[in-house]
């Protein structure tokens, strides 16, 4: 089998979703708090930040690939450590490897509000000889399942994971966002409440979130791990039936009064 074969994680009896271990991917609420907003406007097209200050936390790097990448400074060079490990232990795989970039500002495939971790500079789409993996088949590539742990261990997060299958896709992890923002690599940004989940945020934390708000008002909002217009709707009619706040932001206090909810 070539390193770019695929196969279905249900074959191989793996539950992708756990694939991560404690690791999560990285909100929108937390890029925009702990970096800002990359540009004024997002589609489906990959453009340039039109913000100067993030444009400025960019690097173009060799880091062991036939094409250079151009991403978040702090992210290149982990990816450079990366690479150097997966040389290391895994040449067959180190020898196949490229990737179709990093920075591409622009929204999540399939989605109106959620902006891709690209438009930061903090993700990366590998391919293995040549060929991409198909996003949403729930099939990977060989060579993907045998570097993800590596990825992992350096603190990137893999989107295997995602509620829609993502397999050539690696990410800064929420952890490794917090920990480079501690050390002030973004410039000393002032740090808010990033305990919250806001419209255009993705992942497990919104898909919990989701179930739990079907559940407590009889709702029938897709569970499908995006904060979209239906969600924050969602969150407002909760707020509403608890005398909060109603701004449809699912912060600490909103939260708190859904999980003594549901019980």
């Amino acid at each position: 089998m070539a390193l770019s074969d695929t196969v279905k994680f249900s074959d191989l009896q793996i539950d992708r979703r756990k694939l991560n271990g404690n690791l999560k991917g990285t909100s929108n609420t937390l890029m925009l708090t702990l970096l800002g907003n990359p540009r004024g406007t997002y589609d489906k097209e990959c453009r340039d930040p039109t913000n100067s200050r993030i444009a400025a936390l960019m690097k173009v790097e060799d880091i062991g690939l036939p094409n250079r990448v151009r991403g978040l400074a702090p992210a290149v060079d982990a990816l450079a450590r990366i690479l150097e490990d997966i040389r290391r232990e895994k040449p067959d795989v180190h020898a196949v490897m490229n990737h179709v970039g990093m920075l591409c500002c622009r929204l999540v495939r399939g989605s109106a509000t959620a902006i891709s971790n690209h438009s930061w500079g903090t993700a990366i789409d590998v391919t293995l000889e040549g060929k991409l993996d198909a996003r949403g088949d729930n099939r990977v590539q060989k060579g993907l399942l045998e570097i993800h742990p590596i990825f992992n261990r350096h603190g990137f997060f893999w989107g295997a994971a995602f509620p829609t299958e993502d397999s050539m896709h690696f990410e800064v992890s929420e952890k490794l966002l917090r920990q480079w923002a501690d050390d002030g690599k973004f410039g000393g940004i002032p740090k808010a409440n990033l305990d919250v989940l806001n419209i255009g945020d993705r992942g497990s934390d919104v898909e919990e979130l989701q179930r739990n708000l079907n559940l407590v008002l009889a709702l029938d909002i897709d569970v499908d791990g995006i904060f979209g217009k239906d969600t924050r709707a969602a969150v407002m009619e909760f707020q509403r039936s608890k005398g909060l706040e109603v701004d449809g932001i699912a912060g600490r206090n909103t939260l708190k009064a859904l999980n003594a909810a549901v019980g």
